[in-house]
């Protein structure tokens, strides 16, 4: 069995999803913006206006948060460096999208407490903030294992395997809380224009896409 030609075979499928990934990725990015500033309010954290408000917590939710985690996981295949820069690399990217996660998360928050909304009432609230304290978690356990000069090499090598199929987990765990958030927010719009509402289900698929390739690309980079 030739496990050369299989390896090279993992390498170029895992670069063409990485490639893909990029694609759906920055075209749900554009598609967003599109969104957000044409067909509604703008975006705004301390605007008067509740909507400019409530336009940051999408706009950060993916473009700050789901957006580079993606690029973080597939950081071993883009980042042209040594391990350790690109594990520097990896975890810096998590605290970015996390640090901005928070912001889009008080944007919510926010935007309810202007309209005297409840808080933590929809299907997307609860899977989302889930999925951003795990994420979270996972983001600290991954720096005391695979950044601390204390871990031993025993402990990162048991921990790796789990360490990846989490961040895989909580990957799909984000795309379906953009999907359902974007579900929820068409809802609350009620009769939009049609290039709206295909607008909206277009965004939606990309980010779906996006998710699937960076986790294709993770998965076959592992077999590289």
């Amino acid at each position: 069995m030739d496990h050369s030609a299989d390896r090279t075979t993992f390498k170029r499928h895992s670069s063409l999803s990485t490639l893909v990934a990029h694609f759906f990725g920055i075209l749900a990015v554009i598609l967003m913006l599109i969104w957000l500033l044409h067909y509604r309010e703008g975006i705004e954290y301390g605007s008067d206006n509740p909507l400019k408000v409530l336009n940051v917590h999408p706009f950060l939710m993916y473009c700050g948060f789901l957006f580079l985690v993606g690029q973080a996981m597939m950081t071993y295949k883009t980042a042209y460096a040594s391990h350790q820069v690109q594990k520097m690399v990896h975890g810096g990217l998590h605290l970015i999208g996390l640090v901005l996660g928070i912001v889009g998360i008080c944007a919510a928050f926010r935007f309810h407490d202007k309209l005297n909304l409840k808080d933590m009432v929809s299907l997307h609230s609860w899977i989302g903030l889930t999925t951003f304290i795990l994420l979270g978690l996972q983001w600290l356990l991954g720096a005391l294992t695979f950044l601390a000069p204390q871990s031993s090499s025993g402990t990162r090598t048991r921990m790796m395997p789990w360490h990846v199929l989490g961040g895989r987990a909580l990957l799909y765990m984000g795309i379906v809380a953009a999907l359902t958030g974007l579900m929820q927010r068409a809802t609350m719009l009620g009769q939009s224009t049609n290039a709206e509402s295909r607008l909206i289900n277009f965004t939606g698929l990309a980010i779906l896409l996006f998710g699937v390739s960076v986790d294709f690309s993770v998965a076959l980079g592992r077999y590289n």
